[in-house]
């Protein structure tokens, strides 16, 4: 089955500096992809490449089959099939929302009824856009785009700036676009759990530069370094000696371990003690960081009965070949 979205060697280069270089993946009909990276790695560079809002130095886009044209060579910027929402969208001001979403409206009636039911937006016809929320605005904000009947969403940080009410119900919004309109989606999110639960596929930047792609779960279990490790949650990261120490077998130099990744047992083989430096509460369980000989790990527990001082023993959950 061919791609619904294939990029090739893309890149795009900004006063002497390559923002993008050598992007190279593909995203199927209906894949969710999320894309991470810290601050300037060229997310939103890469979304508005996708959606022809940039212009590409090299490589190519192709969606459906067909190149994606930058701004450069053609009249009106944009693809007609891939809607695009920045951080800084906008809304016209003092007008009712029923009367911003007409003029953007390419559906009947009922097609539109039913987008407003999906974003939750049905009972905000009549208000202004002065009197929303930041989480009703945005809403209104991927409504309006989805009236214009397109095949790809990009959703650049669609839940920054949202307090958690807010952000579960744009969460569920965005589900319920891919799985009742039928619309591929992708978008970019500092927060790993806003990533690790929702999406298909994970992109992660560095720099401009594609260093790691994968299921949530390799993502999450098997960073290529400390830099995807980061990105994803807290991590512990064991050198050479204490490999040996916990028995795992490996021709690597050192690996990436989650808090979850480790037990607490009886002493014994393959087993190694650890001093409790601080204990954190996160509700159905505990964050230990843990004082090892020549290194501080993280452990997650379910079990209440330990103190600062503790002395404790662990093991590794795991095997590596």
């Amino acid at each position: 089955m061919s791609a619904l979205l294939s990029v090739t060697s893309l890149g795009v280069e900004k006063d002497g500096l390559w923002a993008l270089r050598s992007i190279d993946f593909s995203q199927q009909s209906l894949q969710n992809i999320a894309v991470a990276g810290e601050t300037g790695s060229g997310k939103s560079t890469l979304l508005k490449l996708l959606a022809g809002l940039e212009q590409p130095t090299s490589g190519q886009i192709l969606f459906a089959g067909k190149k994606v044209i930058g701004p450069a060579d053609q009249l009106v910027a944009g693809h007609p099939k891939i809607a695009y929402l920045s951080q800084q969208f906008e809304l016209a001001k003092f007008l009712r929302v029923e009367q911003v979403l007409q003029y953007a409206n390419a559906m009947n009636d009922q097609a539109s009824a039913r987008i407003f039911s999906i974003c939750k937006i049905s009972h905000l016809l009549n208000r202004k856009t002065n009197e929303l929320s930041g989480g009703e605005r945005q809403r209104i904000a991927i409504a309006r785009l989805l009236i214009q009947k397109p095949k790809l969403l990009l959703l650049d940080e669609p839940f920054s700036n949202l307090d958690i009410v807010m952000k579960q119900i744009l969460k569920a919004v965005i589900v319920d676009i891919g799985k009742k309109l039928k619309i591929t989606c992708m978008l970019v999110s500092h927060d790993p759990q806003d990533s690790l639960s929702w999406a298909d596929h994970i992109l992660v930047l560095k720099e401009g530069r594609l260093i790691q792609q994968g299921t949530p779960k390799q993502i999450y279990k098997r960073p290529a370094n400390t830099y995807v490790a980061g990105l994803f949650g807290i991590y512990s990261e064991l050198n050479k000696a204490l490999i040996e120490q916990f028995g795992i077998v490996t021709d690597a130099r050192s690996i990436i371990l989650r808090p979850e990744d480790f037990r607490i047992v009886q002493p014994g083989e393959s087993s190694v003690e650890g001093t409790i430096k601080e204990i954190q509460y996160r509700g159905d369980h505990r964050l230990l960081h843990v004082s090892l000989k020549n290194a501080h790990i993280y452990v997650r527990t379910v079990l209440s009965r330990f103190e600062v001082g503790d002395v404790i023993s662990l093991a590794v959950n795991l095997r590596l070949g």
